[in-house]
């Protein structure tokens, strides 16, 4: 439990460089946003929004940047990077990108299938040179010798992969016995499976004989000119590394991975990341046909909350926005047109993008603190107008909620500890014991 005194102190630096922040906001010129409905909002008012906001949840860092007419018109970061030394976060500063590894990754695919590398309706195991099971990986413990007695494996398309239809759960190590197995008949069903992004990943790199970090380098780093972007760790980023920060304002250890990896290995800069994303919105690179093939629904999801126990539970809730995935982002239906999606959630990070392909206007957002999620609802709302995000479904519980102020949370029995944020990247594991977490109402915990 960290000691009152120094959550204090903690919390003091956090003001202090919002009080920056805002001094900064005295200053701007009176420009204005475009929101998808018409309306607008001045850059004084949002970036306000912004502080009061990130005050009242205690976020340590947040970057910004919102699309008008498919370019950015405001990018910006707030916060710090680094709680202990006091240095404020940049939009430079590299950050880890999470499951926005995933909406690169499925650019990357998209080209491979543009370029008959690989057809997305055509079975993975086809691209191999021997049965899935019987592959021994080195380097890592990621092997398919559990699927040996399934042979639904061998229906597994990139599709599938790309639209989260594998079957697979989002990690073997969060199953019970920590095997890797297929739950739902593949093709059928929607539940968010990082194991189906690395099965994709293995193939490719099988079949093309080059690893994941090469793959990138040449179809999205070097010709975005995104220079401080890596799916593995780079040396040079120790200049400019932000850390994430835990919901008490202390940081972690940040991960340095060695080997690439498609669901959320990808380190990058607020400005690199911007870079992708509007090369997304503009269509560059690939074919209208593959970017709209992205962005069309491919299966509709009923669940009543993306992970947990709620997952679980069958729901008319988002019927009203026909909410569905695409291939590599969520997509949903709103009176102002169509709209495609990506979250990115790990410790010590919580990111969110959004863009309403039909108006022009995005907004991504990239955070280094366990507490951001609860601002995501307002946030979205003053910076384009989104009233639309499923925000329940997403577990972007706002401060003040019922939830919040009854105190649900996820508790571990066998740590007796409490969260009170719900993981995204890891759901319903205990990051300490790894045991299930249960979701519960906790007297007097209030997020």
């Amino acid at each position: 439990m960290i000691k009152p005194s120094l959550k204090n102190e903690l919390m003091k630096k956090i003001t202090v460089v919002l009080l920056v922040s805002l001094v900064s906001v005295l200053r701007t010129n009176g420009q204005s946003i475009t929101r998808i409905d018409g309306t607008k909002i001045s850059v004084d008012s949002l970036q306000n929004n912004i502080i009061d906001r990130m005050h009242a949840a205690k976020v340590t860092g947040l970057c910004i940047s919102v699309f008008n007419n498919n370019v950015p018109v405001f990018t910006k970061a707030f916060g710090l990077a680094d709680v202990t030394k006091n240095e404020p976060l940049k939009t430079s500063s590299v950050l880890s990108g999470a499951s926005f590894s995933k909406a690169v990754f499925a650019y990357i695919v998209m080209k491979l299938a543009e370029d008959k590398v690989i057809d997305l309706d055509t079975p993975l195991v086809s691209y191999l040179n021997k049965p899935l099971p019987d592959y021994k990986m080195q380097g890592s413990n990621q092997d398919y010798h559990d699927l040996k007695k399934d042979e639904r494996y061998k229906k597994i398309t990139a599709r599938m992969c790309l639209d989260h239809t594998t079957g697979f759960p989002n990690s073997r190590y969060f199953e019970p016995d920590k095997k890797l197995k297929i739950k739902y008949e593949p093709g059928t069903h929607y539940s968010y499976s990082g194991e189906g992004l690395l099965l994709l990943q293995f193939v490719i790199e099988k079949h093309t004989g080059k690893n994941l970090e090469e793959i990138a380098q040449q179809i999205v780093f070097k010709p975005f000119g995104m220079k401080n972007t890596s799916y593995v760790w780079q040396e040079r980023f120790n200049d400019h590394l932000a850390y994430g920060h835990n919901s008490q304002g202390q940081k972690y250890q940040f991960y340095k991975r060695a080997e690439p990896n498609a669901a959320g290995s990808l380190l990058t800069s607020f400005d690199d990341y911007i870079k992708f994303y509007a090369a997304v919105m503009q269509e560059k690179g690939l074919k209208k046909t593959s970017f709209d093939e992205m962005f069309k629904p491919q299966i509709s999801i009923t669940s009543k909350q993306q992970f947990g126990p709620e997952a679980l539970l069958s729901t008319s809730d988002n019927d009203n926005i026909k909410l569905s995935y695409g291939l590599g982002f969520g997509v949903f239906n709103t009176m102002y047109g169509t709209a495609f999606f990506k979250e990115g959630h790990g410790d010590g990070w919580q990111h969110y993008s959004v863009c309403f392909r039909d108006k022009n206007i995005a907004v991504v957002v990239m955070t280094n603190s366990d507490n951001s999620e609860s601002i995501f609802k307002e946030l979205l709302s003053d910076a384009i107008g989104d009233n639309f995000t499923p925000w329940y479904w997403e577990n972007y519980i706002p401060i003040g909620h019922h939830k919040a102020k009854e105190g649900y949370a996820f508790y571990c029995e066998p740590c007796g500890g409490a969260c009170d944020t719900v993981a995204h990247e890891y759901p319903g594991i205990c990051p300490i014991c790894k045991m299930p977490l249960i979701e519960k109402k906790i007297p007097k915990l209030v997020k």
